[in-house]
Formats: C-alpha cells, structure tokens, sequence
C-alpha cells in the first residue's frame, strides 16, 4: 500500500475484492459456507484459484481483519482468532511441539499465566517461567529444546516495556523463535514484528477493537510460522466469526485518534497522581514511543485509603474485568486479572490489595483527574 501514516493506512485496509460491488466499507460476509458451481469449480479451492469453501477455514471478514493488523504491524501474514487467549494459543503451537521448551516472562497477564503454566503441559510442552527484567535469568533457561520465548511488549499491570531488541539478540544466539503480546501498546506505539520479533498477538478485544463490544484476537508474524498456526486455528475450532471481525475492522479503523488521546489522558492522569500524597506508587512507562505511552495507569494506594470505599467512590468510573474501552475503567488485579496466580506468585511479581490497573478512555482529561481525586479522597479511613 502506497500510504505510510499509521492513520491513513489505518483507514484505508480492506481487500480488493470485485464481488464487493463498490461498497465503501466490507460488507458482513455472515455465512458458514460458499457454495460453487460444480465440481471443477469445487476442486478449484483445493487447488488455490478459489479463496473461500468454509468460514471456519476463511472468510473475508476475518480475512481482513488479519491482513489489517499484519499490515500495521508490519509483519509478512496474519490471521484473527476467536479472542486473544486462543491467538496467543495458537502462537505458541505454532512454534513448540510436545517435547518442546518455551521460556516466558513472569509478569504476564494472569490469564496468559494460567494458559502457560497450568494448560500447555497438556499439550506436551516444557515452560520455564523467569524474570525477562534479568536477560541473564533468560539467558540461563534456555535448553537445547527451547523453541521459543515469551513476553509482553508493555507488561500487566506494572507496565515494564520490554527490551526488544536485546529479546531478539538473545533469540537468535540460541536460535529459538519470540513472540510478544503488543495488546497494550499496539501498533500505534510500537510495531516489534519491525524489530525482528517472529510473532505478536494482540486481544483484538482491547484497543483495536476500541469500543467493548467485541471479543476477538489476532496473530501476526512470519508467514511460515502463520501458515501454521491457521492449521491449528482451523482444527481446533478457535476462528473469528465474521461479524465479530466485521465489528473489530470497523473499530481500528479510529485506532489511532483514540491511542493519542487516551495515551495523552493517561499521561495527564499519571502526572496527577504523582503529586497525590494518598497515592505510595504510580506506573507509567517513558519512552515508550515518540506518539505516547500508552493509556494504562497502575496505581498502589498509601495504606490509610479505603479499597472498597474508593471502589465504591469512583462514580462515572465504573468497575471492569478488561480495558482499553473509550470509557475510563479501571479493575482490581488481585481479584481480576490475576485472581489465579498463588499468593507466593501473586508477592513475587508486586501485585497486592493495594494495587489498581487504571484504564484511561477519551473523556475529557481534567474531569478523569478530578473522578480520581474524589474517590481517593472519600476513602480517607
């Protein structure tokens, strides 16, 4: 594509397709099947000259969607799935085997935790779960079967941006595979398939998606490694609806107006909140990008403050499992999003009761500082 500003290429994905008849934006191509002429135009799919036989194989819509977030991230392919879980899933295997090695990082979210820790050993597959804030940890874990390694472009919930291009020196001395989840940051703030990274997965459901109305997920990486992890997407089922694409399309297309000023909201928030005696601690990341920061605030409240009263206080701000909505949201992780890491798990990476994940939205900057400010200072015990 000719364009090269984020936000116009943004506006502007969408497949060539002839059958479209002009439409402006894709139409919702909601069905299961396509149906063929004969049988020499049946065997024609199988034989590559025709592109869709069955929406759990292919659709336009998912199709799309894959292409966009590949493009924008500037990777060779990619593929939505079903949500983020099942895209980071279908990463993983596309990469490791039964038998095979994966080294991850210990401050993920806790729901890629779960997956990596408690089911990949079901698949047959070795983890080894260490701190990527030490590379010489990493450096150590590495077996001779080690296929790949696993991070977070900005981590959940302390928001540590990870070094990507000492991640990838290291990958390629031991020649193994990486893979980072670039939900938080997105492609807006940070492309790592453009810094040698194999795979990234993004929970389409967040930013990209933008409105909190869809669950969705995309892989995007080299096209070997995404040839194969459409096979496993396909087998086992984890494909995007196309109305669930069809929506997520629609809402990347604004990604970049909303990631500026959510990411200038957050920063504004986070400026603020430093200078609040009631807070002990503030999260937020430097130097993420020249565009911004991201638009995700951790906060640890001092001990005289109330975590239910300040719950309880947050007014317009409403209490939410997830994140990145244009809506200010923000959600408690020992009880969330890390509700099933132990408790010895739990203190090794900082998360306590006092600990809250603030997910910054659109609204105007000053009424997000003054909500805060508020619910803070009602919690006073």
């Amino acid at each position: 594509m000719a364009h090269t500003s984020f936000d116009t290429k943004v506006v502007h994905q969408k497949l060539d397709q002839k059958e479209v008849h002009n439409s402006k934006s894709t139409p919702i191509y909601q069905s299961s099947a396509f149906t063929f002429e004969d049988l020499d135009h049946l065997e024609s799919y199988y034989e590559g000259d025709s592109p869709y036989l069955y929406s759990r194989e292919k659709n336009p819509n998912t199709e799309e969607l894959g292409k966009t977030i590949a493009n924008l991230e500037g990777a060779e392919a990619g593929v939505s799935t079903s949500s983020g879980m099942s895209a980071i899933l279908a990463g993983i295997l596309a990469a490791a085997k039964p038998g095979d090695h994966i080294v991850a990082a210990e401050d993920l979210y806790g729901g890629s935790h779960k997956l990596i820790t408690k089911e990949l050993v079901n698949f047959g597959i070795d983890v080894s779960i260490v701190s990527f804030r030490d590379f010489d940890q990493v450096k150590h874990s590495i077996k001779e079967n080690t296929k790949l390694l696993y991070t977070e472009s900005i981590s959940n919930p302390f928001l540590r941006v990870e070094d990507l291009e000492k991640l990838v020196e290291i990958a390629e001395e031991f020649n193994v595979k990486t893979m980072v989840d670039n939900t938080f940051a997105t492609p807006y703030l940070l492309q790592p398939c453009t810094k040698g990274v194999d795979l990234v997965v993004h929970s389409a459901t967040k930013y990209i998606g933008g409105h909190s109305d869809v669950t969705s997920g995309v892989l995007v990486g080299t096209k070997d490694l995404i040839d194969s992890a459409k096979q496993k997407i396909i087998t086992l089922g984890a494909n995007l609806s196309p109305f669930e694409a069809w929506l997520t399309q629609r809402g990347a297309k604004t990604l970049g107006l909303r990631m500026k000023q959510q990411s200038h909201n957050a920063e504004s928030l986070a400026a603020a909140l430093n200078y609040n005696k009631l807070v002990k601690t503030v999260y937020y990341p430097e130097f993420v990008s020249d565009r911004g920061n991201g638009a995700i605030v951790t906060i640890e409240l001092e001990e005289t403050i109330d975590i239910p009263t300040f719950f309880k206080s947050l007014g317009w701000i409403k209490i939410a499992p997830t994140l990145a909505g244009v809506e200010t949201t923000v959600s408690y992780p020992v009880r969330t999003s890390h509700r099933a890491l132990s408790q010895e798990e739990l203190e090794k990476i900082g998360i306590n009761d006092s600990i809250i994940r603030l997910s910054v939205g659109i609204e105007d900057e000053s009424d997000i500082i003054d909500q805060f400010k508020q619910a803070i200072h009602k919690a006073i015990k």
